[in-house]
């Protein structure tokens, strides 16, 4: 099933709050799966090579985390789309707003 869906991935930095709602945004969702991680060493889940295989886009939450995921993971990303949502460390985990601010940013992607 998997296979028919778009991957996405999201990208904070300690895949505490902004990543894991877009990610559960994406629950039941009927073209998209998602997966999230983080670019800090103290990460929930911490971003690897495999993640960025596995993604068809990578939606990053800051400029930093697509500096960071491009200095550490070049060849994973090579040919890939990397989109900096620009949206910053200031809500908590499915904060409705983070919702509001995920689903305005993320239409014109989906």
């Amino acid at each position: 099933m998997a296979d028919d869906l778009r991957q996405l991935l999201f990208i904070c930095s300690q895949n505490r709050w902004r990543s894991p709602t877009a990610e559960h945004f994406f629950d039941g969702h009927p073209t998209a799966v998602a997966r999230s991680a983080g670019t800090e060493a103290g990460a929930r889940v911490r971003v690897t090579a495999g993640h960025l295989g596995w993604a068809d886009v990578v939606f990053v939450m800051e400029k930093r985390h697509a500096d960071r995921l491009r200095a550490k993971f070049a060849d994973a990303l090579a040919g890939k789309p990397v989109i900096n949502l620009r949206i910053p460390d200031d809500y908590q985990f499915n904060d409705p707003a983070l919702v509001k601010l995920l689903r305005d940013k993320l239409a014109e992607y989906l």
